[in-house]
């Protein structure tokens, strides 16, 4: 063992145990776990079986700033990420715990809404990494003021998709859909 090199810890190894599970159980998938822990691949493919019950889905996760810019996706990421942004001024935690509480509350509000969740947890996760990049930020909206995803040059004018929405935008019959009065 070499003099930087620190001693394994069967605690801090059960920590990151601890941590991988919920993540799993929140609906990360594997790129998230294998970010956010110690953990080997192994382990963690062994591990995300005995929780999930499956194999972890394949795949790279999307690499796109569009899906969070789209008129309802862009609700749901924007209170998950004004959530998000007021915890972290608040609340002392670690980026997995602020992340995971938010998430949390997020789902809270959009269940209180009767509203389908579209914002999974592996993409609110994505989304703090974007912003965290300068790839994405919040833009006050001109006229309700409040913070909505955009893309960092949008302008100073912006209006959100609540103040002026699509012409399709509400007109879905699928339950759980955000709809327009």
């Amino acid at each position: 063992m070499s003099a930087t090199a620190t001693p394994k810890s069967v605690l801090n190894e059960s920590k990151q145990i601890e941590r991988a599970a919920m993540l799993i159980q929140m609906g990360a998938r594997m790129q998230v776990l294998e970010s956010e822990t110690t953990l080997s691949y192994e382990r963690l493919i062994r591990l995300y079986k005995e929780v999930a019950g499956k194999s972890p889905s394949k795949g790279q996760l999307p690499f796109s700033t569009d899906w969070f810019l789209t008129w309802q996706e862009n609700i749901h990421s924007s209170l998950f990420l004004n959530i998000y942004e007021y915890l972290s001024k608040g609340v002392n935690l670690d980026a997995v715990e602020l992340l995971t509480k938010a998430y949390r509350l997020y789902n809270e509000q959009v269940a209180d809404a009767q509203i389908e969740p579209l914002l999974s947890f592996t993409r609110a996760w994505r989304l703090v990494k974007f912003v965290d990049a300068g790839m994405l930020t919040r833009t006050k909206c001109s006229q309700c003021s409040g913070q909505f995803v955009t893309e960092p040059y949008e302008n100073r004018h912006y209006t959100c998709g609540l103040c002026n929405p699509p012409a399709r935008a509400g007109k879905s019959k699928s339950a759980g859909a955000l709809t327009l009065h």
